[in-house]
């Protein structure tokens, strides 16, 4: 048997160009010769990935909180 699934939950604008800039420094990062960018450079890479991780991290919370049905926000 399969289970049903609940529909998708809408995603704001400023959800979405959230998703989109991160998806932007995704591919910005994986077309970069990384043998070519000096240590500053590749430190200032990982942060801005590590950025963009938490707050696609965050905003899974946020989908999921709105989602279900007690509303709870999940606690960090």
């Amino acid at each position: 048997m399969t289970e049903e699934q609940a529909p998708p939950c809408p995603l704001t604008d400023l959800q979405r160009a959230r998703i989109d800039y991160a998806r932007r420094d995704l591919d910005y990062t994986r077309s970069e010769d990384l043998t070519t960018v000096d240590a500053a450079g590749l430190i200032l890479i990982v942060e801005k990935l590590r950025g963009r991780l938490g707050d696609m991290l965050d905003l899974i919370d946020e989908v999921r909180s709105t989602d279900s049905p007690e509303g709870n926000t999940p606690s960090h």
